[in-house]
């Protein structure tokens, strides 16, 4: 496993920069093993790629990517914070996907009703579905953003399911962050991505991304515990890169 930082000027660099290298990567999987398995994050910058390629997403086929979610808030489907909602706004209701290869996390008001537990582990049967263990897909990539504290996905640091080394798939029902129910993939299933991705912009960043960076206890700083399989790629403005040396 091999590690890349990439330090940009502006915000904008490295959006654009990170859509340019996703169409490199979906293209090149899909030439080698037919389709496309890609996790997306919510966030500025989750979405700010989504958007940037909305308008150019060179030669993907589209038809043939699996996506996923490695988070959500467990809140109605139409609640504009949910993550699939502003990815569906940003990008995939704009490119030809094949709606049996969109898989979002269940909202609160959904077929499963209000039982958070009853919607992890319906996505957890997804995933071990998709793959071929029994287990999870090995997505082509993971995208993450991060928290000032090192949060990655739904994983708060000192949390349980920070620590669930078990299960693909956990209920978050104290959240530190609103909403407090939540559903995420745990760093068990993040690290059987081919390539997991930082996409982290602000100095109020810089103390987590020098944190991770240089392998702290992920119990401390849950970024620290993501890592990709073949490649992870921090992609940092200055501001967020300013405690690196």
């Amino acid at each position: 496993m091999t590690t890349e930082t990439l330090v940009f000027d502006s915000k904008h660099e490295l959006i654009e920069t990170a859509a340019t290298r996703f169409v490199d990567l979906v293209t090149r999987a899909q030439a080698e093993r037919g389709v496309a398995s890609v996790v997306l994050t919510g966030g500025s910058n989750g979405i700010g790629i989504l958007t940037a390629l909305a308008a150019d997403s060179g030669t993907i086929d589209w038809s043939r990517v699996d996506i996923y979610w490695g988070d959500d808030r467990f809140v109605p489907a139409d609640d504009p914070e949910r993550n699939s909602g502003q990815a569906r706004e940003a990008l995939l209701d704009k490119v030809p996907v094949d709606p049996s290869r969109v898989f979002p996390m269940a909202p609160s008001d959904g077929p499963l009703g209000d039982d958070i537990e009853a919607a992890a582990a319906d996505y957890a049967a997804i995933l071990a579905g998709r793959s071929s263990d029994g287990v999870a897909p090995e997505f082509d990539l993971h995208l993450l953003g991060m928290g000032g504290e090192g949060h990655v996905n739904s994983l708060f640091p000192h949390t349980a399911a920070t620590a669930e080394t078990t299960k693909s798939v956990v209920a978050v029902e104290d959240s530190p962050k609103p909403p407090a129910r939540r559903i995420t993939l745990t760093l068990a299933v993040v690290n059987r991505s081919r390539q997991v991705w930082f996409l982290v912009a602000g100095a109020d960043k810089a103390e987590a991304v020098s944190a991770a960076h240089r392998g702290a206890d992920p119990a401390d700083w849950p970024a620290a515990g993501a890592r990709g399989t073949e490649e992870t790629i921090w992609f940092l403005d200055d501001a967020a890169a300013a405690g690196l040396t």
